[in-house]
C-alpha cells in the first residue's frame, strides 16, 4: 500500500453555503468513487477556495458526508487576475494500492480546463 495524492476541483454557480456543500460533496464523492476509496483510506484533505468564496468552509461538506475523523484544512487561493472564479480545489492524501498512473483526478464541469493534463 502506498500514500498517494488525488487532485480535484469544482466551480460554484454562486457563493451560498448550501450550494458549496452540495458541489464540494459532489466532488468528494466523485473522488472516492472513481478511485474506489472509502473514508478509512483518507489521510487528510486540503481545501482551497478562490477569494470570492466566503459563505462557508469547504471542509464542512466533508463533515456532512460523514468524514469526521480525517484532518481537514482550508486555505485561500492566490488572487490572480483572470483566474477562474468561485473555485474550490482539493488535495486528498490517501492510502491505496493504486499506482500514480491509476489515480483518477477529478475536475468537474468547467474546472477540467484548469488541468487538461490530468483531468479525467
Amino acid at each position: 500500500m502506498a500514500v498517494r495524492a488525488v487532485r480535484g476541483a469544482v466551480q460554484l454557480d454562486s457563493d451560498e453555503a448550501g450550494h458549496m456543500d452540495e458541489r464540494v460533496g459532489e466532488l468528494l464523492t466523485a473522488v472516492l468513487e472513481r478511485n474506489e476509496l472509502v473514508a478509512d483510506d483518507l489521510i487528510s484533505i486540503w481545501f482551497t477556495a478562490t477569494p470570492d468564496l466566503h459563505s462557508d468552509f469547504p471542509a464542512a461538506a466533508a463533515r456532512g458526508l460523514g468524514i469526521v475523523d480525517v484532518p481537514l484544512i482550508c486555505a485561500q487561493e492566490l488572487a490572480i487576475d483572470g483566474a477562474m472564479p468561485r473555485v474550490v480545489r482539493i488535495l486528498v492524501h490517501v492510502e491505496t494500492y493504486l499506482s500514480r498512473a491509476e489515480i483518477s483526478h477529478v475536475y468537474l464541469g468547467a474546472t477540467a480546463a484548469l488541468r487538461k493534463d490530468i483531468a479525467q
